[in-house]
């Protein structure tokens, strides 16, 4: 997984990605694309990212739909799928509102969104918009953050707000 964006902080953009690619995690962001502002890598990177790769499976549901994920049904509405990633398994809970849409994905993601020790801690992402590409229905328009069923997610955890305009699969 490569996930590289351009981000605008005050209007100036930093550009980067994150990564998991061959079992290891990094991070690297630059200001306009030249100034190192975070790098990052290790096993701390590695384990959140393995949390990132299974949360962001709702762009890719056939992921999801394999002989090594386990489901389970809480209520109905509330999905848990057990997913292994590069090793580990990753706990995943997916709400789905009434007509079958999915409302919001959440798990306990490796993490130091308060800027101390990585720990295990409340993450997820409310997704508000849907679309088809290619025969997968995925979410396009989602609110992306920690602390998701701590309460403090609107006013402490959100951290991203992502539309996905196009998606190709192949």
């Amino acid at each position: 997984m490569i996930w590289r964006a351009t981000v605008r902080l005050h209007g100036i953009p930093i550009r980067g990605s994150d990564r998991l690619i061959d079992g290891e995690g990094a991070m690297g962001w630059k200001l306009f694309g030249l100034v190192p502002v975070l790098t990052a890598s290790g096993s701390d990177i590695t384990r959140s990212a393995v949390g990132r790769v299974a949360a962001e499976s709702v762009w890719l549901p056939s992921v999801l739909y394999s002989d090594n994920v386990l489901w389970m049904e809480d209520a109905s509405s509330h999905l848990r799928a057990s997913l292994p990633v590069q090793g580990r398994t990753v706990d995943l809970e997916f709400h789905v509102d009434d007509t079958g849409r999915l409302a919001a994905v959440s798990l306990q993601r490796w993490g130091n969104s308060e800027g101390g020790e990585f720990h295990q801690a409340d993450f997820g992402a409310v997704a508000e918009e849907e679309r088809s590409f290619a025969g997968y229905t995925v979410p396009t328009r989602l609110r992306v953050g920690w602390h998701f069923k701590e309460g403090l997610f609107a006013r402490d955890g959100e951290f991203s707000r992502v539309t996905i305009d196009e998606a190709t699969y192949r």
